[in-house]
């Protein structure tokens, strides 16, 4: 719900946005794929849907079934997880029953994110991305492990939870008021959506800036948290620090804790533009209180959008040494669209397009300058959600990402099809590839048009020179079926060998995790019948021998009778289980997570 207070802070931005809506509305260019959708960015805000799923509004169902629960027409050994029912949490801390060996070096807290209610009242959401927060942590001491599961008691699950149906919109259910409700309250209502006032419920990732930890989706809002009872606290806004509408959930770090992120700026001062923005890690004591570290936000970059009203959706970036690399994907926003969703009975996702017959741009951006590097790099229309990882080799820039070909993806987490265990769903699915760019930083004006100026040796991507001495580049593919990429997060930004993720071959349905070795193309697996584990994440070993001496952490539903859910414990290096440690609690499906050690 959106409060007075915050609706006057937001009076400046939305008469900017309605001028330059007016003024420029009959000049939006057009898209060959205007029936092109996308919703909810990771929530995952901001990804594609089908236009029969974007026209629907909030929708009122029967109770859920259990999620356990299997079909007369379902065996025992086909069973399958019922990700639309309602999570309970399980506040209080208890010891999970471990099996196998933990090693002993490994002492911290891995936190879990991701949706956990999904209906309330008669009403339930349209799309998994949509439903509230639920944070999960797994804190593990001298071989044992304590699990603890919390709602995010933001803004948006109190109002939710004071009607009792749901109140606030999401970007794939669009929420009205009740009928009855005043005329203010409506009022209100229609304003808050003319120009959003986005929701707080940060379901898709945690952030740290500073020595805070904050549970994110991709709005301007994120909810600092304590990590280790897992309660919420203040709710901030990065439009007090600075011009971002957006923020991805999926910030960098560097070597001394600086958080390096990426935000949207739209239509402040009528223009958009994206802003790479640099956290630092500690904050600073005035008069003898500390001061939030965002208050000391610095703008490493600004670059321009290239359409003013249609921005690019991004969900991740790639960042050495010495660069940022943001990719400006022909995957956008239309913001005309979206302050007229709410009057035309529509969601927030049915305002993204995908325009396949545009290329898609990449900014390499010096860290130390703040500008783009004068070479120019283009490609043909891609799609990416997350980066792998970047690296600088020889004159140089290395990007490793998941791309796909569509905008299908989304489409895979509506409720309709993500329960439907016939497989029939799956047809339409793009599938995932892992893909390596590379962009050569200083391009010789002495180079012949149509040579290639990618001069390494160990992959085959390409970067040719056009007559307008832009570079046109081709990714080489390492692989396919692969997404939720993590590496060993010591070498970020370094060349790296090992990754690992979920196997994502023949549906969105994740049921294997993965090690791909991107040296010998070889890729090593991990599943269990009737079990689905979520992103795995690589701890390393501390003084570790070697890139992949550490440990894997899965969190894993298991649907087999009798068995309970556990967070699984893998070798880095053989990708052979060592340990699990089963909760007394249901697991659900969650996005992303994040591993905090334990200081000695």
């Amino acid at each position: 719900m959106v409060h007075f207070s915050e609706l006057r802070n937001r009076n400046s931005v939305k008469s900017s946005m309605m001028a330059v809506i007016a003024g420029q509305a009959d000049n939006l260019s057009s898209c060959a794929n205007p029936t092109g959708r996308l919703g909810a960015l990771n929530k995952e805000w901001f990804k594609p849907q089908r236009a029969a799923e974007a026209l629907r509004p909030l929708t009122t169902r029967p109770v859920l079934r259990s999620q356990r629960a299997v079909s007369s027409a379902t065996s025992l050994a086909n069973m399958s997880v019922d990700f639309s029912k309602n999570a309970v949490e399980s506040p209080e801390p208890t010891t999970a029953e471990v099996k196998g060996n933990i090693p002993s070096w490994l002492q911290g807290t891995l936190l879990r994110n991701g949706p956990g209610i999904f209906s309330l009242g008669e009403t339930s959401y349209n799309h998994w991305f949509d439903g509230m927060a639920i944070m999960n942590s797994f804190t593990i001491k001298d071989g044992e492990v304590t699990h603890r599961s919390r709602f995010l008691k933001s803004d948006t699950y109190q109002a939710n939870m004071a009607a009792n149906r749901i109140v606030v919109s999401e970007m794939g259910t669009m929420a009205y008021p009740d009928p009855s409700k005043n005329f203010i309250f409506k009022a209100i209502t229609f304003l808050n959506h003319t120009v959003p006032d986005f929701t707080d419920n940060g379901g898709n990732n945690f952030v740290k800036y500073g020595n805070d930890y904050y549970a994110t989706s991709e709005t301007n809002y994120i909810r600092k948290i304590d990590p280790v009872t897992l309660e919420t606290h203040e709710k901030v806004d990065y439009m007090k620090y600075l011009p971002a509408n957006i923020v991805s959930s999926h910030p960098h770090y560097d070597k001394e804790g600086n958080a390096y992120n990426i935000g949207t700026s739209i239509a402040e001062k009528g223009k958009t533009k994206y802003l790479v923005f640099k956290v630092p890690a500690f904050a600073e004591k005035v008069k003898g209180k500390t001061v939030p570290v965002l208050k000391n936000v610095e703008v490493v970059c600004s670059v321009p959008c290239r359409h003013l009203l249609t921005p690019s959706y991004y969900h991740s970036f790639g960042m050495t040494d010495n660069y940022i690399i943001f990719i400006e994907q022909p995957l956008k926003l239309d913001i005309v669209k979206m302050a007229t969703a709410y009057m035309r009975g529509v969601s927030w996702a049915s305002c993204i397009k995908f325009c396949p017959e545009e290329n898609t741009l990449i900014h390499v951006i010096d860290k130390r300058t703040g500008k783009e590097v004068a070479t120019k790099y283009h490609a043909g229309a891609t799609i990416v959600y997350h980066h792998v990882n970047a690296f600088e080799d020889d004159g140089h820039v290395v990007c490793d990402v998941i791309t796909y070909n569509d905008n299908s993806l989304y489409d895979m987490f509506y409720f309709s099809k993500l329960n439907d265990q016939s497989g029939s769903s799956d047809k339409s699915y793009s599938k995932p590839s892992y893909k390596r760019f590379a962009f050569p930083v200083h391009s010789d004006k002495d180079v012949a048009v149509g040579e290639d100026l990618v001069k390494l040796k160990y992959t085959t991507a390409s970067a040719v020179k056009e007559k307008d001495g832009k570079l046109l580049c081709q990714a080489e593919v390492l692989c396919d079926g692969i997404d939720l990429p993590r590496i060993n997060y010591d070498i970020n930004g370094k060349r790296h060998q090992f990754v690992y993720g979920n196997i994502v071959k023949e549906s969105a349905h994740t049921k294997q995790v993965g090690k791909f070795d991107t040296e010998t193309k070889e890729m090593v697996y991990w599943d269990e019948e009737n079990c689905y584990p979520s992103e795995p994440i690589f701890i390393p070993r501390p003084n570790g021998e070697s890139e992949d001496d550490g440990v894997v952490l899965v969190s894993v539903i298991s649907c087999k009778p009798g068995q309970s859910d556990f967070l699984l414990f893998l070798d880095g290096k053989t990708f052979k289980e060592v340990g699990r440690a089963y909760v007394k609690a249901e697991l659900h499906k969650d996005v992303h997570g994040f591993f905090i050690p334990h200081e000695k």
